[in-house]
């Protein structure tokens, strides 16, 4: 399978930044390191309230394929996190790497 990424770029209400990115590391990142994803990088624009990151999977099973066993899982289930809570708007876009 080929290598996929995906640039991410959440939009978080307004004084939530802080506590999402804490969420994220502590909850998030965990679990998809656990499913064989790869984090690229993480950024905030505080100025926006913007979280970007890179995730990159590659594997037996396609990125979607991944992603679904990902949100289907106990694991993030148990999270008892809700994105809505956090997130005002996200955009994710399969990005090529050239350098």
């Amino acid at each position: 399978m080929p290598r996929t990424t995906q640039l991410r770029t959440y939009t978080v209400r307004n004084g939530l930044l802080d506590e999402w990115v804490e969420r994220w590391r502590n909850d998030i990142v965990p679990l998809r390191l656990d499913l064989g994803f790869e984090i690229g990088g993480a950024w905030i624009d505080r100025e926006r309230d913007q979280f970007v990151w890179l995730v990159s999977y590659e594997g037996p099973e396609t990125f979607e394929e991944r992603n679904a066993m990902y949100w289907a899982s106990p694991e993030r289930k148990a999270m008892d996190l809700d994105p809505d809570d956090y997130l005002v708007r996200t955009e994710d876009r399969t990005v090529e790497q050239r350098y």
